[in-house]
């Protein structure tokens, strides 16, 4: 069977079924944005496409997004076509097509069989727009209008694909009953494994700091520091956790960019602005044991998980992290924001400790009764790991029914659903 992967940041979410595919002997490729030339990772051959031509001026600030997501996905068309020049016709084609670049791939292998990666499908009503009043929309009599047509790509994939897949039911239920249809559930899995907790874990920082599970570590972990997951919330409620804990360190990790939602002030990053704001309020030596570790490799940020004595996540309602589940496998005790897609994992009292997403001061009260009883600590800890280890282990659970979905549909008759 031949495989073809299409993400502008390939492996992205494939990272466990690409190299699966390859170990069950078949021939699997991926066109990328994230190389620029021809490689190979893990038996996959990757290959590299650019984005071609330019952003038309004046165009109607409506269609910007659109736009930008049309010129990846005649891209990724011209690139896929080369690949048809060359001899290759796949039999399955995998695509995530949040940024466009499987909307055409329809056109040119007619008879091939295509898995959409659905992530989110947009809307003002319930989720992560509009969610947080610190932050109203711009032009707010027209955002439904605008949010509307951030759908676009999403319309244009339901006739693409033959089924899809989708990482939690949060997102899942984002998309109309159009596309649930053919949207089946499947988290991409947690190597529980190499996840796990590790009583003699130990973390270096750069300060000469050593720290284990005998210190009284708090963790924060994004990707990028932004109110998305909640940056601003966390860091409000700093200043109390220090004074009600005296001895215990925080550790904050996350760059200076934006994944999500809007930009900070111009010449500012949401990192720095939540310092200037809380900065004055904290003593130093207070303020001397919170540690901004940046972006960290893969080893050390498992470390730091494994050390927590309280992991804080919080999220809008909004795509759920991976670095969730994974502090759940490494049995991190678990203090959360009581946002939709966190309830699907956290049951308050059993799997973690749950907070009102807009109240700091409950944060606070959660983390510290956690920092306070070594049992509870141990019992959040073992029930977090064992729901991850249940639900979104990679190889007894996660992988199988991965397979399993691409098993079926490489048995269905291309188109067989959009008649």
């Amino acid at each position: 069977m031949k495989v073809l992967f299409i993400h502008q940041n390939f492996p992205g979410q494939f990272k466990h079924l690409a190299p699966a595919l390859v170990k069950k002997g078949h021939e699997v490729v991926s066109l990328t944005l994230k190389v620029k030339d021809p490689t190979n990772w893990n038996g996959v051959r990757v290959l590299p496409y650019s984005v071609q031509g330019r952003a038309a001026k004046g165009l109607h600030p409506w269609l910007i997004d659109f736009e930008t997501k049309l010129l990846r996905g005649e891209s990724c068309y011209l690139a896929a076509r080369k690949l048809r020049e060359q001899g290759f016709m796949p039999d399955i084609i995998v695509a995530h097509p949040g940024w466009g670049e499987s909307m055409f791939l329809r056109d040119l292998w007619p008879e091939a069989r295509i898995g959409l990666y659905y992530e989110l499908y947009y809307s003002n009503k319930g989720r992560d727009v509009g969610f947080d009043p610190e932050f109203p929309q711009a032009e707010a009599d027209t955002a439904s209008i605008r949010l509307r047509l951030k759908n676009i790509n999403n319309m244009m994939h339901l006739h693409v694909g033959d089924m899809g897949i989708c990482p939690t039911e949060f997102q899942a239920a984002s998309f109309p009953k159009e596309y649930r249809r053919i949207i089946e559930v499947v988290h991409d899995g947690i190597d529980t494994r190499i996840v796990c907790p590790n009583s003699k874990a130990r973390l270096e920082l750069e300060e000469g700091i050593t720290l284990t599970r005998k210190d009284e570590v708090i963790t924060f972990v994004n990707r990028n520091l932004e109110p998305y997951r909640g940056y601003h919330i966390f860091m409000r409620a700093l200043r109390k956790i220090l004074e009600e804990r005296p001895n215990a360190r925080v550790l904050i990790v996350g760059g200076d960019e934006v994944s999500y939602g809007s930009q900070p002030p111009k010449g500012m990053t949401w990192k720095q602005l939540y310092i200037d704001e809380v900065r004055g309020q904290i003593a130093t030596p207070n303020w001397d044991r919170v540690h901004f570790l940046g972006r960290i490799p893969y080893d050390q940020f498992l470390s730091l998980l494994q050390v927590s004595k309280a992991h804080v996540y919080l999220t809008y309602p909004f795509v759920l992290s991976w670095s969730l589940i994974e502090a759940m496998a490494a049995g991190a005790p678990i203090v959360a924001s009581d946002t939709a897609p966190v309830q699907e994992v956290i049951r308050h009292g059993e799997t973690g400790q749950l907070f009102p997403f807009f109240d700091p001061d409950r944060l606070v009260k959660e983390v510290c009764s956690v920092l306070e009883c070594a049992e509870l600590q141990t019992e959040l800890g073992s029930a977090a790991r064992k729901f991850a280890v249940a639900n979104y282990d990679l190889e007894t659970c996660c992988l199988p029914r991965q397979l399993n979905w691409i098993d079926r549909l490489f048995k269905m008759t291309p188109g067989a659903v959009r008649t």
